[in-house]
């Protein structure tokens, strides 16, 4: 037992050490423009993505609800970390609590009358909720209206990303393997069987999905402070699309294949950026190529090993083609 927490302890510290030194390597990096700011640019849209996809991940992923409203909630945490530090001049940190909380509360809101939907209809609910909220910034001009929300701060740094992103993947991650997270996931597999067990699956879908909700309101306070404006055209359908795309291509029910998904989407829409009307075609392809040929995403089911296993059996492929050409 005293062995088992020793080794616990030092993987802990291993952890935290790797964590350090890349962050410190990161920094330095992008200060002294090593990375060039474009490719910095590039690796602050990679963290964004990233907690939209693994927050949304845990509603599509490890709870089974098919929710589009993602963007819904990141537009909402954008204009409340946008207006809490560019009109009332408070501090970033403030800007993304008040984020998180509203977008939140905005879960709740939708999840308790549209979670007992399921599917489709879900999927409908929840994309109709992120429209409305869009319409209604578009037409309330203390925001902005239509013209968009101007001279946000700019306070979304390197160490603010960085440690959003690695206390995101640590709460979200922690969540799953706790007793609500087996839940969550027990009502995925079979509803009906996890509520005659005793699981409130009504508190634990509305749970998953305010957790998501307000993750992603934190990206939308991120979001606003690296770019500095914002407008309802940044957050319409096809951004929840995006988010979509990037966990169903990296691995539904997967906190790795959500990261791995939003990362190389991240750098395909850089290199596509001079061809935008391609970019939905591509991602088309992407999807049927996915759906026909690994269908649980890059990373879903067993992550890295179902990887290595496939290159295993690509190698013996081809070794056997090899041995009977030389027969």
């Amino acid at each position: 037992m005293e062995n088992l927490q020793m080794l616990n302890k030092k993987n802990i510290i291993k952890k935290l050490v790797a964590i350090l030194v890349i962050y410190i390597l990161g920094r330095i990096m992008l200060e002294q423009e090593i990375i060039p700011p474009h490719i910095g640019s590039i690796i602050f849209i990679i963290g964004i993505n990233i907690i939209l996809a693994v927050s949304l991940n845990l509603i599509n992923g490890f709870t089974g609800q098919f929710s589009l409203g993602h963007a819904g909630f990141m537009a909402l945490g954008a204009y409340a970390s946008g207006m809490v530090t560019a009109v009332y001049g408070k501090h970033f940190i403030v800007g993304i609590l008040f984020a998180a909380v509203l977008a939140a509360v905005a879960g709740l809101i939708i999840g308790i009358p549209t979670l007992r939907l399921k599917g489709d209809y879900l999927a409908i609910a929840t994309l109709g909720f992120a429209e409305i909220i869009r319409v209604v910034i578009e037409n309330y001009e203390k925001v902005g209206g239509a013209a968009g929300l101007n001279d946000i701060p700019i306070d979304t740094t390197w160490t603010w990303l960085y440690f959003v992103v690695v206390i995101t993947l640590i709460l979200i991650n922690n969540f799953i393997k706790s007793y609500q997270g087996r839940a969550c996931i027990a009502i995925r597999e079979d509803e009906i069987a996890a509520e005659a067990m005793g699981v409130n699956t009504t508190y634990y879908k509305v749970l998953a999905f305010v957790i998501g909700a307000a993750f992603a309101g934190i990206a939308g306070a991120l979001y606003a402070g690296n770019i500095g404006y914002i407008s309802p055209d940044n957050f319409k359908f096809m951004k929840s699309i995006d988010i979509l795309v990037m966990v169903v291509f990296g691995g539904i029910g997967s906190i790795s294949g959500a990261v791995a998904g939003a990362t190389i989407l991240a750098i395909i829409s850089y290199l596509l950026q001079d061809f935008s009307e391609y970019r939905m075609i591509l991602y088309a392809l992407i999807l049927m190529i996915m759906m026909l040929y690994r269908p649980q995403g890059i990373l879903g089911q067993n992550g890295l090993k179902s990887i290595r296993n496939w290159f295993k059996k690509l190698l013996k492929k081809e070794e056997r083609a090899d041995a009977s050409a030389n027969s």
